[in-house]
Formats: C-alpha cells, sequence, structure tokens
C-alpha cells in the first residue's frame, strides 16, 4: 500500500503494532539498495506470519555525524539526495509493487534544528514522522527549541524528541544514562509523542562494554509510558533487545550494522572471484603482496562480478539477512 502519513495513520499503525506487542524497527539508510533489502526482508516475514508487517525508513540530512541526504545522491547534494530518498520510497512502496504486504513509512532522522533548520520549517508531508534533535543545546534550550517545533508541526506529523544525545563512538565522549526525572520533564515541557533517552547504546559502536540497558528503559516508562525510541541498537548484540517491548521501548533506530556487517561480506567474495572481478589486476595484487596465493588469477574477467550490480546483489542479500535477524527477534 501507498506510504502511511498524516499523524493519525501513523498514530494508529503504532497502536496496532503496540497490540501485537511489536516494536516498530526504523531502518536507515542513504541508498536504494539498502531500502530494498530492509523491504524484502518485511515482505518474507510478512508473507511467513501470513500478515502485513510494519517498517519505517529512514534517513538523516546534515547531521554532523552521518549526513546521509548527502550520501544518497553522487553530486553529494543534500536535497538532491532527500527527493531520492523520497521517490524511491515512494515507488517501492507503491500497491502494485514488489513489497504489497509492507506498511511503509518515512521518517526524517536526527533533524538539526541548525543545519537543518530550512527543511524542518518547510514542507514535511511527505514525512511519516520527524526526529527533531535539539540534543545539542544546552537543555532549556533543546526543551523550548523541541517545543516550538511540536507546536508548529505537532498536528501533522508524530514528533520524536531527544532528551539526551547519543553520542558517537568515534569521539571520545561516553554517554550518560537518562533518568526518568529527566525524560519526564522533556515529554511534559516539549509534548513529543516520542522520546530518545540514552539507555546505554551508542552511534557506530561495536564495543564489548556497552549494554543495553532495560531497567532504565523500564524506569523511564513507568514515567512517561512506552514511548521510548532506542538509537545505536547496532552497538550491542542482537539478543540483548529482546525485552525492548516490554521495557516500554515502541521504536529502535538501527543503521551502522548493515553497512558495517555487510562490507566485509563484499570484500570475501570480491578476493574469492579476484580474476572475474578484476581480470589481470588480481595478479598484479598478488604479485605486489596485496592479495593472498591462494587468490584466483588465471581467468578472465567477468561481466557477472565486475558490475555494480553484482556488487549490489551481495550487499543486498547481507543486508536482507541482518533485517531478518531483527525482524525474527520482534515480530512473531
Amino acid at each position: 500500500m501507498p506510504i502511511i502519513r498524516g499523524k493519525d495513520q501513523v498514530v494508529a499503525l503504532y497502536a496496532a503494532a503496540a497490540q501485537r506487542n511489536w516494536v516498530v524497527p526504523t531502518f536507515c539508510g542513504e541508498n536504494q539498495t539498502t531500502l530494498e533489502a530492509v523491504l524484502a526482508a518485511c515482505q518474507a516475514k510478512a508473507t511467513e506470519l501470513g500478515t502485513r508487517v510494519p517498517v519505517t525508513i529512514a534517513m538523516t540530512g546534515r547531521y554532523s555525524h552521518r549526513a546521509q541526504a548527502r550520501y544518497y545522491a553522487g553530486s553529494r547534494n543534500p536535497d538532491t539526495g532527500f527527493e531520492l530518498f523520497l521517490s524511491d520510497c515512494d515507488v517501492l512502496a507503491r500497491p502494485d509493487g514488489d513489497y504489497p504486504d509492507v506498511d511503509v513509512l518515512t521518517h526524517f532522522d536526527h533533524g538539526q534544528f541548525e543545519d537543518d533548520a530550512e527543511r524542518l520549517a518547510g514542507d514535511l508531508s511527505r514525512f511519516s514522522s520527524v526526529m527533531y534533535d535539539a540534543s545539542a543545546a544546552p537543555w532549556a534550550d533543546n526543551l523550548a527549541l523541541t517545543a516550538e517545533f511540536v507546536a508548529s508541526h505537532g498536528d501533522d506529523l508524530l514528533v520524536e524528541g531527544a532528551a539526551d544525545e547519543i553520542v558517537d563512538a568515534t569521539g571520545g565522549v561516553r554517554g550518560v544514562l537518562t533518568s526518568p526525572e529527566r525524560a519526564e520533564e522533556f515529554v511534559a515541557r516539549t509534548g513529543v509523542d516520542m522520546v530518545v533517552a540514552n539507555l546505554g547504546t551508542e552511534h557506530r559502536a561495536s564495543a564489548a562494554d556497552l549494554r543495553y540497558v532495560p531497567e532504565a528503559a523500564r524506569a523511564i516508562a513507568a514515567r512517561i509510558g512506552p514511548r521510548l525510541v532506542l538509537h545505536g541498537a547496532s552497538s550491542v548484540p542482537v539478543a540483548q533487545l529482546a525485552s525492548l517491548f516490554r521495557d516500554g521501548v515502541c521504536k529502535v533506530n538501527i543503521w551502522t550494522i548493515l553497512e558495517r556487517d555487510t562490507s566485509p561480506e563484499l570484500f570475501r567474495q570480491m578476493v574469492e572471484h579476484a580474476d572475474a572481478v578484476a581480470g589481470p589486476v588480481a595478479a598484479e595484487l598478488v604479485a605486489a603482496g596485496l592479495l593472498g596465493p591462494a587468490a584466483p588469477v588465471g581467468g578472465k574477467a567477468d561481466i557477472a562480478y565486475f558490475t555494480t550490480a553484482w556488487r549490489q546483489e551481495v550487499v543486498l542479500a547481507g543486508m536482507r539477512r541482518i533485517v531478518g535477524e531483527y525482524l525474527d527477534l520482534w515480530y512473531r
């Protein structure tokens, strides 16, 4: 069916998911391959369960930690990237398309109160929800800016806000768990529908010492209800996230693992088919010591392997598998 937009329809979808004890995942993407991998996995899950399944497809704009709208377009123009992303979503989610049993929502993730100000003040009607992110501002400014955005757009859009900044693991700062009191104040003073809290995860991390803290989520949910959003899910093992619905988490964001864990798969496939991918260059790389002696070098370059389409196929298959593992956890 077409993309679900309009606040009433989006709220109804989340309510229906809650009736089934489902946490609705949000998968960010910065290319069409990722979008199709997510939708293909969701369609497979819908077929398995014999029912429709929801999913949110998201992209950041000028977010400093990863400006995905820039990467969606080869020109690196974020405005072009947004248009391509939204157009791809419309095509892929069309009623007579390849994924007919998936209810798709579009999400503007980490909309920056300064860098994305122009887009946030413009037409947001092609999005199902928006994360207004003023978490880098002082607390009082975060509250005021987020409340102002909710006042302007909260009747039309589901709005997610950030009580705390979820830090990037590539930096030197470690996050502090959000307190129930802080989360409660944030919701009361901003009017957001959902709130991002620091629950132990980090963006772009895979550190062994990170742990999602379910007791922190439950303590917050006891104050504000089941409206928590978990970011940085790629930083912890999938098995840690089985209890999210019971902890009061209704939405969870995932991106890094899709790119991080499929890159080695593509690399292995390219090495295993080195001559078919690179032709005589494969032998040159072996001679230079950049490829080992077991790499195949006797064959010719093969169009079945040296095309972008083949590389996308490898990545899509890996991403689809990863998405499926998350869906197995939350859609039963």
